[in-house]
Formats: structure tokens, sequence, C-alpha cells
């Protein structure tokens, strides 16, 4: 290998050490292989001093395992297909019956001064209601609103 460039200043002669990369390498080497071999033998140790300990906790891992596979297959709900309403999603999210009523109108189209007229209020209830709704459905568009709302099952 020759002359490693580790290299400093005494005074004023430079000092190289030869051949001391190689030694650092397989000194390295051997330690990682003797640290391994101990851990190795550690473990050896413990599987041997307490087999029945280790065979329960790996049996308890293992119906864990199963148990958590098992609820998420029985227990979950399917979601709505797309039409179909799930008539406790509005319950769900906190949607009021007056803010499923200015969903309904903004999925139609509707501008806000529409929606105040059709129901008889102030745009400014209008406002209020749509960006609750935003809040809830977790939206910021009214485009967005109306596909989150589908996709929950809210509207058709």
């Amino acid at each position: 290998m020759g002359t490693v460039p580790i290299s400093w200043q005494m005074g004023t002669v430079p000092i190289t050490l030869p051949g001391m990369g190689r030694t650092v390498v397989i000194y390295g080497a051997l330690l990682a292989v003797g640290a391994v071999g101990l851990q190795w033998l550690q473990y050896q140790m413990l599987v041997r001093t307490h087999p029945a300990e280790i065979y329960l906790a790996l049996f308890a891992l293992a119906c864990m395992a199963l148990g958590a596979w098992l609820s998420m297959r029985l227990w979950r709900k399917p979601a709505p297909r797309p039409g179909e309403i799930d008539a406790q999603a509005p319950s769900r999210l906190g949607i009021s019956g007056r803010e499923l009523e200015v969903l309904e109108h903004l999925a139609a189209g509707r501008s806000n001064k529409e929606i105040a007229q059709r129901l008889e209020v102030s745009p400014n209830t209008v406002k209020t209601h749509v960006a609750r709704l935003f809040e809830k459905l977790g939206a910021r568009r009214r485009t967005q609103a109306i596909l989150r709302a589908r996709e929950l099952g809210v509207l058709r």
C-alpha cells in the first residue's frame, strides 16, 4: 500500500506514517469481528438460559399480530359506494341541517347570493355556513368541499 496521506507538522518537519492506514483497517476489522462474536455468545447464553421466556415472547407477538389483523378484517366499515348517502356522515362530521342544505345548493352550482335568496337568509349567513363547511370537510374551495362530501357519503 505504501504511505497514507496522514501527516502533520512538528515544528518544521512534516511526518508521514507509512502503512498506518492498512494497520488501522485490519485492527478495526478484527475488533468488529470480535464484537460480533461476543454478541453472538451473549445471545447463545441468553437463549440457553431462558428458552421458555423467549418462546413465550415470540408466541405473544404472533398472537398480537394475528389479533390486530383479524380486528382490521372483521370490524372495518365498508366505504360508502359512490352515489350512496351515509345517513350518519353529517352527524359524524358535525354538519348541521342548515349547513347540509347549503352544501346541497353548493353542489347545484348556486352562488352565495342565490343560496341566500332560496333559504331566505342574508348572504353573510351563507358565507358563515360555507366557511364552517370548509373547516369540517377539510376543503379550501367549493369544488373541493363538494368532492369531499361525495367521498364521505354526505352527498350523491
